[in-house]
């Protein structure tokens, strides 16, 4: 077999002319469409999993709301649904070193694993205490907030579990929902309480203390109350320096008054100041909640959201001014987020049922 290539007959210069034009005009048009606002299509008839038709590129649920966000889009990548059958997807993290990500099924009382390497799920622990937040500290070990338990657990590297938090002042939690690490090893979570409303999620109870956030300390283990001044702190997480905290408030399930909006606040050392409004949720007219939140290296904020309906329910991102620059639409509502990958420039989503996946081109701030 001969290593020379074909001899080409020469391409004429009126031929070749058109050719040029025709890429640029294909080109031009590939990158106004990845930056487009252009109308997505209807998720509630989209098909997804690996039986569904392809999605033409770029996807349209991919929605660019502001040219900041053009950036973030890639142009032919999909949203991707890797698993359905849950009732209440929750909690998905990362776990760098296994390659793997975990989730919370609450109301099945299971976590669950996806390897990135073939995709394949399994159940990862059962029970699991109704468990909803996981996330894993800066040494690996994962750690979970139980609804059944009310408590808040460290897995070791043993298989041992360590309960890190189960009361305040003497009093019962009442159901830890979400929890992110400092570097400086405390560990922030919510308690809002959704796990003892109903028996669905947990054993159904009363609320005995009022909803908070909360940090561990590392050495210590003590337990303090960094804020309060919110209706149902619901999904957090850090800017990437850590000087700020974000905390979606989902009261408005509950309290007539409550706002539908994710606050932030200055973090001081172990103690969080200057507390205030970052975005509403209100768009179009409409406000759903947002729930669990994640910051990207940029500082952009990628908040789940639902409870609207099409167009609305999904991811919707804010730029680190407050400003609504993009959304990535579901055809279920988006419970929780989080960036992964080898890269980690993957998002995962878990919906009300299932689990879906994207990339972009941003990276997750945090380890998980």
């Amino acid at each position: 077999m001969s290593n020379s290539l074909p001899t080409e007959s020469p391409i004429p210069a009126a031929a070749e002319s058109t050719t040029r034009i025709a890429r640029r005009s294909f080109l031009a048009a590939a990158a106004a469409a990845f930056g487009s606002t252009a109308l997505a299509q209807d998720t509630s008839r989209r098909q997804y999993g690996p039986h569904a038709a392809p999605t033409r590129y770029p996807d349209p649920d991919i929605v660019v709301l502001d040219k900041r966000f053009a950036k973030y889009k890639i142009g032919n990548t999909p949203i991707q649904r890797l698993h359905t059958g849950m009732l209440w997807a929750e909690g998905p993290a990362w776990n760098g070193v296994g390659k793997y990500l975990l989730w919370s099924d609450i109301p099945n009382n299971v976590q669950l694993r996806w390897l990135n390497d073939d995709g394949h799920v399994s159940v990862f622990r059962n029970p699991a205490g109704n468990s909803n937040g996981n996330t894993f500290d800066w040494e690996g070990r994962q750690l979970s907030c139980e609804h059944d338990n009310r408590r808040v657990v460290r897995y070791e590297h043993s298989g041992k579990v360590t309960v890190l938090a189960d009361q305040w002042q003497g009093k019962p939690l009442n159901a830890p929902n979400d929890a992110v690490v400092h570097p400086d090893g405390g560990i922030w979570f919510t308690d809002p309480g959704y796990g003892i409303l109903l028996d669905y999620e947990g054993h159904k109870a009363d609320l005995e203390i009022k909803e908070a956030i909360y940090r561990i300390d590392p050495k210590t283990g003590k337990l303090d109350k960094v804020a309060d001044d919110i209706f149902k702190p619901n999904g957090l997480c850090f800017s990437p320096d850590y000087k700020k905290l974000y905390v979606a408030d989902t009261g408005a399930s509950h309290y007539e008054n409550a706002p539908r909006n994710i606050k932030v606040w200055d973090v001081d050392g172990v103690k969080l100041t200057k507390g205030r409004e970052f975005v509403s949720m209100e768009l179009n007219g409409k406000a759903g909640f947002a729930d669990g939140i994640r910051a990207d290296v940029d500082g952009n904020v990628w908040a789940s959201a639902g409870w609207v309906g099409h167009g609305y329910d999904g991811v919707h991102v804010f730029a680190p001014n407050g400003d609504r620059i993009g959304q990535i639409l579901l055809p279920e509502i988006c419970s929780n987020v989080c960036f992964g990958g080898p890269k980690r420039n993957r998002l995962f989503m878990t919906g009300s049922q299932s689990l879906y996946a994207v990339y972009v081109e941003a990276r997750g701030a945090h380890i998980t």
